[in-house]
């Protein structure tokens, strides 16, 4: 049996967001959260911890789709431009020596992808955070995620929030910077990504997947996807 601690004061509930179901919870403790990220992973319910302060949040199907189709593209591109890549899924990244805790919508070990290569359990005080980070936000959330990205180390986040894609590398002093291009594919204008994740209903997922392929090709012929 699973018992949860009392916390030091008692939880406080913030109002959902519209769109997608969003709460927050005050006062948890670490073991508290662990405990429920075991409880909840089958479930889908999203979590971010952020010094005892807990978002649980349930993705729409909008946010599924943007962040599922957003990096399958992370993929086609890498694919195209012959990058080694490691995927990470929404996988759970916790460190209890930062109290922070966060699951992308996608992420992906490119630069580091050798270190990581092979391995089934990732530990952040020793492995190093995902390259790249997705983050779909077609609701905002209630916790700075931003904040917690930059606690964990992960230098770049894409940001999609239903009509542009943000790039954002972490600065030395801990906060990130929106930039042009991306760091990991300064290669290809992330613009041009954007009607892709739109939904088509003449067009189905695959043929979109296709057709992004192509453009990314044409982007290759046109000297636009050569090698930094």
């Amino acid at each position: 049996m699973i018992v949860l601690e009392r916390p030091a004061a008692p939880a406080r509930v913030t109002p959902i967001a519209p769109e997608e179901q969003r709460l927050v919870l005050y006062n948890v403790g670490w073991e508290t959260y662990e405990r429920l990220c075991e409880l909840l992973e089958p479930t889908g319910v999203r979590m971010t911890y952020d010094s005892g302060s807990l978002e649980l949040m349930s993705p729409s199907r909008r946010h599924e789709r943007y962040g599922h189709t957003l990096g399958r593209c992370v993929e086609v591109i890498a694919e195209e431009l012959d990058v080694a890549l490691e995927p990470g899924g929404k996988m759970t990244f916790r460190r209890r020596d930062v109290a922070r805790g966060i699951e992308p919508d996608d992420c992906f070990w490119i630069a580091h992808e050798a270190e990581i290569r092979g391995k089934e359990e990732i530990d952040l005080t020793c492995d190093p955070p995902p390259d790249l980070f997705i983050e779909v936000e077609v609701t905002h959330s209630l916790l700075d995620r931003l904040a917690t990205c930059a606690a964990l180390c992960i230098p770049e986040v894409w940001r999609f929030d239903g009509e542009q894609i943000i790039v954002l590398c972490l600065r030395p002093d801990g906060t990130y910077q929106e930039v042009e291009r991306s760091p990991t594919f300064p290669q290809i204008d992330l613009n041009g990504i954007v009607p892709f994740l739109k939904p088509d209903p003449h067009r189905d997922y695959l043929t979109t997947i296709r057709e992004f392929r192509e453009w990314v090709r044409d982007q290759i012929r046109k000297g636009n996807g050569h090698r930094a």
